[in-house]
């Protein structure tokens, strides 16, 4: 007889860092999403030019952790981490994994919060996938979806997405020397796949290639209309 594959539902210990804690009154709170290999904390340091007071800004690391350097034998206190939030490996179970604790995560910090505050999501590289994935799958609503230096899953249901994201400020940004994602036909392909399903983006362009620049992110966060309370 075969081996039988079998699931058990366990506790994990979820890591997350917070930039603007001591704002008062924050205005917003954006919930960023690391790429592949990345660490939250490391992640969030891109974030600091938006930490004026007015925002909340929190930064999830991915429940699965691994050594991405290639040396062999024992690893060390030098050996670098990262992360992932996914593999190929139970990919069902992982993305519905990741939306139970991103919606957990964001219930706790709007609920701390003590008063409504519009939702900004930002995925950055393998972080856009799961940023789509939850705000299209999970209880979280956003105002603004800004989906930065990759492409939407190609599995991401796009009946839901549109539910979803109806009301959302969706924003592709994509620098023009960041390979594969640069080139305009996959770009137009994108807006295309998102206006079928009645999302219309807006596309933001920049010189640069697969990275967070600060003067960047602080013209994607002051462009278009202001997300809305409530």
């Amino acid at each position: 007889m075969g081996a039988v594959e079998h699931h058990l539902e366990v506790v994990r210990t979820a890591r997350y860092w917070v930039l603007g804690e001591e704002a008062p009154a924050p205005r917003e709170a954006w919930f960023v999403l690391h790429g592949y290999k990345q660490l939250a904390r490391r992640f969030l340091r891109r974030f600091e030019p938006l930490d004026d007071g007015t925002r909340l800004i929190v930064a999830p690391e991915a429940l699965s952790r691994f050594y991405t350097g290639a040396e062999t034998g024992r690893h060390g206190p030098t050996s670098v981490v990262g992360a992932t939030w996914m593999t190929r490996e139970d990919r069902l179970l992982e993305i519905e994994d990741y939306v139970r604790y991103l919606d957990r995560l964001s219930q706790m910090v709007l609920a701390d919060a003590g008063h409504d505050l519009p939702v900004v999501v930002l995925g950055f590289s393998q972080g856009v996938a799961t940023a789509a994935r939850w705000t299209a799958l999970g209880a979280v609503r956003a105002r603004r979806l800004v989906l930065w230096a990759d492409l939407l899953p190609p599995d991401l249901d796009g009946e839901k997405a549109a539910a979803a994201w109806a009301g959302t400020d969706v924003v592709l940004v994509r620098g023009d020397a960041d390979g594969a994602f640069a080139d305009p036909a996959l770009l137009e392909a994108e807006r295309a796949r998102l206006e079928a399903w009645g999302v219309r983006p807006r596309v933001h362009r920049y010189a640069g290639g697969h990275d967070i620049r600060p003067d960047v992110l602080v013209e994607v966060a002051a462009a278009g209309p202001p997300p809305r309370a409530g």
